[in-house]
C-alpha cells in the first residue's frame, strides 16, 4: 500500500471513529496555500472546533505514529490552524488540536489512539 493509500485509510478510520463518539465532521483535508498546511480532519466536539491531525502507519502499535509528531510538525500545525481560524472569522472560537494515531498492522484490527489536546502533552 502507497504512504498515500495508508493515509487515506488512517483517515477514514479516524473519521469514523470521531463520528462514533459522537464529533461531528465539518471538514477533510482542509489545505491552505500560506504556509502551504493542511488539516486532515476539522470536527466539532460540543462547543469546541477540533482541529485533527491523522498518523498512520503499518505497525503493530501507534507509537512511531505518534513519534513523527515532531516539534516542527506541531509549530506548522498550529500556524495552520490559526490561519484557517483567521480565514473564517472564528478568532473567538473555543478550539483544540487533537492527534489521532492509527497502527495498522499486518493482518490484524487496526488500532486507534485518540489523544485530545495532544500539544499539550
Amino acid at each position: 500500500m502507497s504512504r498515500q493509500a495508508t493515509g487515506h485509510v488512517g483517515e477514514t478510520l479516524a473519521a469514523n471513529y470521531l463520528k462514533a463518539h459522537g464529533y461531528t465532521i465539518l471538514n477533510l483535508n482542509w489545505r491552505c496555500d500560506q504556509p502551504k498546511g493542511e488539516i486532515d480532519i476539522i470536527a466539532r466536539d460540543c462547543e469546541t472546533l477540533v482541529f485533527v491531525e491523522v498518523r498512520s502507519r503499518h505497525s503493530p502499535t501507534t507509537e512511531t505514529a505518534f513519534a513523527s509528531i515532531t516539534p516542527r510538525k506541531q509549530a506548522k500545525l498550529v500556524r495552520t490552524v490559526e490561519l484557517y481560524l483567521q480565514l473564517h472569522n472564528l478568532t473567538d472560537q473555543a478550539w483544540r488540536i487533537d492527534v489521532i494515531a492509527v497502527a495498522l498492522p499486518r493482518g490484524a484490527q487496526p488500532i486507534i489512539d485518540h489523544v485530545e489536546n495532544a500539544l499539550d502533552w
